[in-house]
């Protein structure tokens, strides 16, 4: 892929008004095998002043779906069908680092291995997303 449309697409996923924008997402570096962000913690909690557990599937979300959208290629669209999260331990400060590794690379299917560390480089959560790869443009045919 390259690297015009590779921008085009890490831009896509964090456009303003977004939900990746809203939680403060940033995209460190990206490719179908690998895609790596952080987000701050702060803004992204829950009422005991931790990490939200569905913060961190947003996170693994976006990140596994971007990472899909690059092994699919130009002109096929991913949406996410399956996540599963196992949250370990808590984060109240600071921001944390995802990194999603490909898992299955298929025609039809991508899945995406998520390890959510702290600053500390504790594992925070562990999630899995499935995605399912079709052709077309997304809203067509409506």
């Amino acid at each position: 892929m390259d690297q015009e449309t590779l921008e085009a697409m890490v831009a896509m996923t964090i456009a303003a008004g977004t939900l990746a924008d809203t939680m403060g997402i940033t995209i460190v570096s990206a490719s179908a095998a690998e895609v790596v962000a952080t987000m701050p913690v702060a803004g992204n909690i829950q009422p005991f002043g931790l990490l939200h557990g569905g913060a961190s599937c947003v996170l693994a979300e976006t990140i596994g779906s971007l990472g899909a959208a690059l092994h699919a290629g130009p002109g096929r669209v991913v949406v996410g069908i399956e996540i599963s999260a196992t949250h370990h331990r808590g984060a109240r400060d600071g921001e944390v680092t995802a990194v999603a590794r490909l898992a299955h690379g298929g025609r039809t299917l991508a899945s995406y291995d998520i390890v959510i560390s702290d600053a500390g480089g504790h594992r925070v959560c562990t999630s899995r997303l499935t995605c399912l790869i079709r052709d077309g443009v997304p809203g067509a045919g409506r």
